[in-house]
Order: structure tokens, then C-alpha cells, then sequence
């Protein structure tokens, strides 16, 4: 196989016209420019140069390998040029995904941010479920995880904590309450909002804290959907403040303690991602523009 470095070599005889000249431009003696061309000719199984003068000329076959050293010379510098800017967060692409409801009031502003000081950066955002794994092949993955929680090849670093609202029909005798206990909502019939993952679990675990398992009367995926059966009064559902964004007209919605269920939002970031200065300027945005609690 050619050695690329020995046809720069080559290359550097070619355009100054000596093995002395080339030598003295590249930092080498003579002679060991004349060893490694000779080196050179026994991989390419065929005479590179030929003494013309004073000097050496190169033959067809040298002529040829100059001409590749010279197209393998640029894109070298093409990549060296490539990889600084890679390195300096001025271009690339990171891959982001996300779970819907963190998407208008988390995941937009911070990207528009990030794309105003970073507009050679291409991002491929998609969404996901709150869940995803970490193995995921992303950079940064949102996810909701109990505070405290670890990855194994990810560093989680907290957003935010989403506290969720109990969603009540209109006419209901809590609905005139600024703050209900969790408790009260024990034999309540409920719409559950949660498929089962971290966001059901952090309100089964407060209700087991206030003493008692939800009775859940519908089943529900959807925060919105959840809504418009606790409009037609099947029940009542625990929503996430990030997912109260359409509410429907019939329903209210109030606080809860005793205590307050939470679900907490994480950044999961692999961490060969984390010397990526785009990585991090997109996850200091992230956690800049939280949205008002």
C-alpha cells in the first residue's frame, strides 16, 4: 500500500525541482528524502524520478502520484479545516430527540436560541416518549427520570421539575378549592393520563404516600383527550403543568399537596457528546430557558 506521507514527498521533489531543495524546504536532509522515495518506488513497483540536469524530473508514474498527493494534500487540509470548526461548535449536526409535551414550552425557545448563535449547526430533532431509553443514538434525549437517577454512558442533568394539577369537571365540589389534597381525590373515580413509565409512576408514588391506590375508572394516553373525559364527567385526571396547554372550557384546575405528585425532566447527554461545544451550548439553553413554574 502507497504510503500517503511519502507521496507528499514525492510531491514536494516534483515542485521544487531537487531532492536538495525539497529537503530543505521540508525540514529533512537529502538523503533521507532519497530513502524514502526510494522506499516510495518499491511500493508503487515502478520508477518515480529520473535525473534530468542538475535536478530530477518525474516520470509518467510519478507524474500520476503527484497529481493524487496534490487532490489527497486539499482534502486533508479540507478535513483539518472541517474538524475545527466541528470542534469550535461552528458546524456538524447533533442529534436531539424529545417527548411532546416538553416541545412548545422547553425544547423551541432553546432551540431558537441555539440556532441564532449556532446557524451552521444542523440539528435533528424528533420526538419520542418520555421513556426513551438512554442507549438511544442521539446526543441529548429528554427524558423524565426520579431525581438522583443515572445512565450508564449518559450524564442526566436536571431541567426542571413539572409538577402536575388535578383537572376537576366544572360543578365539582372541589372545583372552588385553590389547593386540593391529594388525599381528598382517594375515591374519586379516575381518568388515567399516563401510559406505564416514569410519569405514571411518580403518581402512583404520591398516592401511595397519601395512602391509597387511584381507582382508574377510564384509560387515557393523552393529556387533552384525558381532559375531555373529565369534561363529560368520568372523572379526574392528574395532569402535568407542561401538559395543561389547551384546556378544555369545562373543566378547572388546581394544585395539589399532601403530597405533590412530580415528574422530574432530564437531559440525558452520552458523554463522548459532551465535547461537542454545540452539544453544550444547546444543553445551556435548555436549562436557561425554562419555561415559568
Amino acid at each position: 500500500m502507497l504510503d500517503v506521507r511519502r507521496m507528499q514527498m514525492l510531491r514536494a521533489v516534483v515542485t521544487s525541482g531537487s531532492v536538495t531543495a525539497a529537503a530543505a524546504n521540508l525540514g529533512y536532509t537529502p538523503s533521507a528524502v532519497s530513502q524514502q522515495i526510494a522506499v516510495l518506488e518499491r511500493e508503487a513497483g515502478i520508477a518515480l524520478l529520473e535525473r534530468f540536469g542538475r535536478g530530477v524530473r518525474p516520470t509518467a508514474a510519478g507524474r500520476l502520484l503527484t497529481e493524487h498527493a496534490a487532490v489527497i494534500g486539499r482534502q486533508v487540509a479540507e478535513a483539518e479545516t472541517a474538524l475545527a470548526d466541528l470542534r469550535a461548535g461552528r458546524t456538524g449536526q447533533i442529534v436531539v430527540r424529545y417527548f411532546a409535551t416538553a416541545g412548545a414550552d422547553l425544547v423551541a425557545p432553546a432551540l431558537a436560541r441555539f440556532r441564532a448563535e449556532h446557524p451552521g449547526v444542523r440539528v435533528d430533532l424528533r420526538l419520542v416518549g418520555e421513556s426513551a431509553t438512554d442507549e438511544e443514538q442521539a446526543d441529548l434525549t429528554l427524558v423524565v427520570r426520579p431525581r438522583g437517577a443515572t445512565g450508564e454512558g449518559v450524564r442526566l442533568v436536571h431541567l426542571l421539575d413539572d409538577p402536575y394539577r388535578v383537572v376537576l369537571p366544572k360543578g365539582h365540589p372541589l372545583a372552588d378549592r385553590r389547593t386540593v389534597d391529594l388525599a381528598e381525590l382517594a375515591d374519586e373515580p379516575w381518568v388515567g393520563s399516563e401510559r406505564p413509565g416514569p410519569c405514571l409512576d411518580a403518581v402512583l408514588e404520591a398516592c401511595a404516600a397519601a395512602g391509597f391506590t387511584p381507582d382508574i375508572a377510564v384509560e387515557c394516553e393523552e393529556y387533552a383527550t384525558a381532559q375531555g373525559f373529565v369534561a363529560a364527567g368520568l372523572g379526574i385526571s392528574l395532569v402535568p403543568l407542561l401538559g395543561l396547554g389547551s384546556r378544555h372550557p369545562q373543566v378547572v384546575v388546581r394544585r395539589v399537596r399532601g403530597p405533590e405528585p412530580v415528574r422530574s425532566i432530564h437531559a440525558a447527554v452520552r458523554e463522548s457528546s459532551l465535547a461537542l461545544p454545540a452539544v453544550r451550548d444547546l444543553l445551556a439553553a435548555l436549562r436557561s430557558d425554562r419555561p415559568a413554574r
